[in-house]
């Protein structure tokens, strides 16, 4: 069947990420695509220069289409509480859907078979992410809102409980288990990140913080339960 050229050009991009995620990069040759398109494998090259150049098509298409860069904008420049949008952003990259974890799938083909399309991922789509995040955070914490650490490692440590959570539940079968509501999930995300990183008082500040106060005089105090036990060790030892 003829198809207009850029219904054509959709076909053999949405044809390739299916062969991409499931056979890899350099598993995937373009005439296999071609038949799977019901095509002559020429028709391919008049759409694109070359088999990478499909490549970045599919993922240029696939994170085009999901609209979360655009997202991520959206929300740091909507000047909202920072909580709210910390769990809007969770929420909006715990929404998945079968051509997300087709995408997955292609990138992880890629990082172990070709690392050249790996580095370029990541530096065209990963990393801008990365600074839209960080820059965000660093100015909440010239704000006095969070806590001054290195944003850029905020930055991973956020999006990476959320990237790690999708590649368990898509690549390896978490989703057959156990299934979570993305605002439900994202809203838990946020809230145990932001308690390590909210500039107020925390209850939870180790050892120089609250609690190591009151382990150090739970152990001074002769009826504390920690410092009985204390006792029952050294005397064990002594023995």
């Amino acid at each position: 069947m003829r198809l207009p050229a850029q219904d054509r050009r959709q076909q053999l991009i949405d044809t390739a990420m299916r062969l991409f995620s499931v056979q890899g990069f350099d598993g995937t040759t373009t005439r296999e695509i071609a038949e799977a398109a019901g095509v002559n494998e020429a028709i391919i090259f008049r759409h694109f220069s070359s088999k990478e150049d499909l490549y970045w098509a599919v993922v240029s298409s696939r994170i085009k289409a999901s609209g979360r860069k655009q997202k991520l904008r959206e929300l740091i420049a909507s000047g909202g509480e920072e909580r709210a949008v910390l769990v809007a952003i969770a929420e909006t990259w715990l929404r998945r859907t079968r051509k997300d974890a087709a995408l997955s799938r292609l990138l992880f083909f890629s990082a172990l078979r070709n690392r050249q399309l790996t580095d370029e991922f990541f530096r065209n789509y990963i990393l801008e992410s990365f600074d839209l995040l960080a820059d965000y955070f660093r100015k909440a914490a010239n704000q006095g809102s969070f806590r001054n650490v290195d944003p850029v490692v905020a930055a991973r440590g956020f999006l990476g409980m959320i990237v790690y959570h999708n590649l368990v539940q898509e690549l390896f079968g978490g989703k057959r288990y156990q299934q979570f509501d993305p605002h439900v999930l994202g809203t838990q995300l946020a809230d145990l990140w932001l308690n390590g990183i909210c500039a107020q008082t925390s209850r939870a500040k180790g050892r120089h913080g609250a609690n190591g106060r009151n382990e150090k005089k739970a152990l001074t105090d002769p009826s504390s339960e920690p410092a009985r036990a204390k006792r029952a060790l050294g005397a064990g030892a002594q023995s």
